[in-house]
């Protein structure tokens, strides 16, 4: 085994930090890992209500994700890691059609007009204008009526923001089917892409394993630890402090791998980074997501694993059952998840549980899916940093951050929050492994084998 010669401290406990954690651990070196909540995962944990294992929104992990971290996941679950068929809808124009599209179901379901309207964009195009937002990119590749009755009034739900306003950017990031021939592509898929993979427990089995195995490794995993300074000296870190529930802590870390919110990490550094530096961190705006749970006395709401709702009258845009993704829960109960995205300075952040149970209760109604059982219970999650809004002029608020951290010796940005980036699960692991892979024996970190990382992870595309 090798003679550890640097400590390693990382700041989160989601799939970033997890994978890094594991992989550096099993090399020997002196792994940390802080982590501000009482649980490992993040935004991508599970917890119980009613018995019931949920997840904070809809997780799958996808049949993309790379074969090395498929197998590592694979080994850690066994048999808890199921094989599931996707079975989802969408209502589009007053009606229901199956999402992921399928051809049969999209031809005999979609409204006229609406089949119309695509094809008439596969074969006519607006002309460039050289815009450079989501609305353009999407109408040059999708077409006017595909825009106009899905991914524009979804836009506005998810982000909170006009498509006019959004960076191109965010349209390759979460849209994979840019384009008529893709999205036909997608359609046309073989049956394996319309599969996923799903631990029995609940999506965050994932992290648990991924924790569980870094800490029979030898890292240390400590929960409830708020970082609170992250002392910086000529370009370098020299200490970071932190509350535990012991007390304040400090390390002097060789290395400091953060999943943590980029501008937050940048507000925690001293003394405080330039005034440009702080006025890019503070442009950098980020989504809200208020989850909330309904436990309905019905052994099964309806036969479908999630539920879309790209229209604008309707409040929520998604609903999912965790027992339709293959989980068990409590006979003759089932339990709801309803995802609702906001500001945190939208009145709605600040609703009681009964009031968000009835604007639930009330998006269903509006999108005619009967329900006569009782409500037996409400619960809400709120998640302050949901999805980045890349509105336009984002990215050079985000490069001088980006360029800030990227410049000062022994800290590294990894992961959805660290990177600002929309990824999936297997995506956030791959950034992972690549961060891990890029510090050599002596626990030096190779920046130029990050920045080929870093190439690569700008690639990536959101997989719903």
């Amino acid at each position: 085994m090798m003679v550890c010669l640097r400590q390693i401290l990382i700041l989160g406990a989601g799939p970033a930090g997890l994978g890094a954690a594991w992989k550096l651990a099993r090399r020997g070196f002196d792994v940390t890992v802080a982590e501000r909540a009482a649980e490992a995962g993040g935004n991508s944990g599970s917890f119980r209500v009613d018995g019931q294992p949920v997840d904070y929104g809809s997780h799958r992990l996808h049949p993309s994700c790379s074969p090395e971290i498929l197998a590592d996941i694979r080994r850690m679950l066994g048999s808890d890691l199921l094989d599931r068929p996707r079975h989802g809808r969408i209502r589009l124009c007053g009606r229901w059609l199956h999402f992921p599209l399928r051809a049969f179901n999209l031809a005999r379901n979609a409204p006229l007009g609406f089949a119309a309207g695509v094809l008439g964009s596969a074969l006519w195009k607006p002309a460039a204008t050289g815009e450079d937002t989501f609305a353009h990119a999407l109408e040059r590749g999708l077409g006017r009526t595909i825009c106009r009755e899905f991914y524009f009034p979804y836009a506005r739900k998810i982000w909170g923001v006009e498509p006019s306003q959004i960076d191109s950017e965010q349209a390759r990031r979460r849209v994979s089917a840019g384009s008529i021939v893709k999205l036909l592509g997608k359609v046309l898929a073989r049956p394996r892409k319309g599969r996923f993979y799903y631990p029995r427990r609940g999506f965050g089995q994932i992290n648990e394993a991924y924790a569980g195995a870094a800490a029979a490794a030898g890292a240390k995993l400590l929960f409830n630890t708020t970082v609170s300074r992250i002392e910086v000296e000529n370009g370098k870190v020299t200490s970071v402090s932190a509350v535990t529930p012991a007390g304040e802590v400090q390390w002097h870390p060789q290395l400091i791998l953060s999943s943590i919110p980029l501008p937050r990490l940048v507000q925690l550094m001293t003394p405080e980074a330039p005034a440009q530096v702080r006025s890019a961190a503070a442009q950098l705006e980020y989504r809200a997501m208020i989850l909330i749970y309904l436990v309905l006395d019905a052994e099964r709401f309806t036969e479908y694993d999630a539920h879309y709702f790209p229209s604008e009258d309707i409040r929520i845009t998604r609903l999912s059952e965790p027992k339709n993704y293959g989980l068990n829960g409590a006979q003759g109960r089932t339990v709801l998840c309803a995802e609702l995205p906001c500001f945190k300075t939208d009145p709605v952040w600040t609703f009681s549980d009964d009031e968000l149970g009835q604007l639930v209760l009330e998006s269903l109604r509006r999108a005619d899916i009967p329900f006569h059982g009782a409500v037996l219970g409400v619960l809400s999650r709120r998640l302050a940093e949901a999805y980045p809004i890349y509105r336009l002029g984002y990215r050079k608020h985000f490069d001088a951050l980006d360029q800030w951290v990227g410049g000062m010796e022994g800290v590294v940005t990894l992961g959805r929050q660290g990177l600002f980036a929309h990824d999936n699960t297997h995506h956030t692991l791959a950034m992972a492994y690549a961060a891990a892979d890029s510090v050599n024996e002596a626990g030096q970190f190779d920046r130029s084998l990050w920045a080929q990382a870093r190439r690569q992870f700008e690639t990536f595309t959101v997989e719903d």
